[in-house]
Formats: structure tokens, C-alpha cells, sequence
């Protein structure tokens, strides 16, 4: 699988602009979907290149700028399934340091191991930490989304909520100088959370790579330098 692209683009050249013909039975948001997804340079490049999402680009364009995904780091990926971020993390952090979490079943991904679990419950919590080498991550990736309700503040609310449990389990999980990335939207992380966040890390920034669809509201914190106990 080759992942090496200057500025995390997909391979080739991009597909010739593909019009959908409306459908019975097809709404006119499924045909604009469909549309989408079939001119997206990314969808077609993750399957070229044999990644499971286009997500895929977006941790490799992040790891580009950060430098997040050393190799023999120790990577935990929350919300993982389908399984392209974590494909990324094994094949840039090396095969046996990545555990991938998800209530929902993964195929298998050579190099990972993955749990079917609810990352945020005591059991995942202690399970994810047998799963480690040592019981400790240099990395803890959060791409979890709530499904959409098309109302701004209540979508916000809940992405926030993930954003403020997938914090939970890393500062469980960090040994210090570790790395925290997750999901948010535009708009920031709340001012409390946000707080949080920079006492416990050296150095906190928000992007938007360029592989996240130009008319998304999300982007990605990330926070370097776990301090490990928190600052007086």
C-alpha cells in the first residue's frame, strides 16, 4: 500500500467531472450525494491506494504538518471503524502498536488490534490498556462524529461531548509528551474545555486538512506535549 503523497494527495490524476442522472425513487440530496462522492478525488484515490475511507488523508495530511505518527509510537484510535485512520497509524507508527476501538465491528487490519467496545466505559478503559505494550499511548486518535440533526448548537453539543470523552480516555492513557487529536467543528473547542485542555498539553491548535469537503464545519484539535499531572 503506498501512502507516501506530497501533501497527502491521493495518486493519479483526478477523474473527469461525472454528472448522476436523477432516478426513480432517488431524492434530489441522495443524487447530489452520489454525484459528490463520484467526483471526489479522495473516494477514488482511497480505493486506488486501499485505503478503507477517504478519512485516510486526512490523518495523513495532519501527520504531514505535526508530525503526530512516529515510528514505534503507540497509537490508540477511538471511533475507528471503518478502519482507515487506524490503517494509516499502522503503517506509519509500524505493525503491533496500534489498537483500534469501535462499537461497531472492523475488519481485521493487519498490524492493529481492535476491540468492539464503547471506548468510553471502565471496561474498554482497562482492556484498551492490556491491549498497549506497557498499558501506555503516545497517540490518541478521536474521529468520532454524532450523527447529524441538521440543528447547529445541538450538533455542536454533541461532538463536543465525544470530543470531551475521547479527552477522558487519553489523559487516562498518555505518558507525557504524548499526543491528543480529535473531531470538532468549526466554531472551536468550548472555552472550558478548550481550558482543559491547555493545561494539560504544552502546545494546542485546531486545522482543517485539505482533504475535509470544502463545505464541512469540521476540524481537527490537536494537542501536543501531555503534561501528564495537571498544572497548578
Amino acid at each position: 500500500m503506498s501512502e507516501k503523497r506530497k501533501g497527502g494527495r491521493p495518486s493519479g490524476g483526478r477523474p473527469l467531472s461525472q454528472r448522476v442522472a436523477s432516478a426513480r425513487g432517488r431524492t434530489t440530496s441522495s443524487t447530489r450525494w452520489l454525484q459528490r462522492q463520484l467526483n471526489d478525488p479522495y473516494v477514488d484515490g482511497a480505493k486506488r491506494e486501499g485505503w478503507r475511507s477517504r478519512a485516510a488523508f486526512k490523518l495523513i495530511q495532519l501527520d504531514e504538518r505535526y508530525r503526530i505518527l512516529k515510528r514505534g509510537a503507540h497509537v490508540v484510535d477511538l471511533g475507528a471503524a471503518p478502519g482507515g485512520w487506524t490503517q494509516v497509524a499502522v503503517a506509519r507508527a509500524g505493525a503491533g502498536h496500534v489498537v483500534a476501538v469501535d462499537v461497531s465491528e472492523i475488519e481485521p487490519i493487519e498490524g492493529a488490534r481492535i476491540l468492539t467496545m464503547d471506548a468510553t466505559t471502565p471496561q474498554a478503559l482497562a482492556a484498551i490498556r492490556d491491549a498497549l505494550e506497557d498499558g501506555q499511548a503516545d497517540v490518541v486518535l478521536s474521529d468520532m462524529a454524532a450523527a447529524a440533526t441538521g440543528h447547529r448548537q445541538t450538533d455542536h453539543l454533541r461532538i463536543m461531548g465525544l470530543v470531551d470523552d475521547a479527552l477522558a480516555v487519553a489523559e487516562q492513557l498518555l505518558r507525557p509528551g504524548g499526543v491528543f487529536v480529535a473531531k470538532v467543528l468549526q466554531g472551536g473547542t468550548e472555552d472550558e474545555l478548550l481550558s482543559r485542555i491547555k493545561r494539560r498539553f504544552d502546545k494546542v491548535g485546531h486545522a482543517k486538512p485539505d482533504a475535509s469537503r470544502k463545505d464541512s464545519r469540521e476540524i481537527y484539535l490537536v494537542a501536543q506535549g501531555f503534561r501528564g499531572e495537571l498544572a497548578k
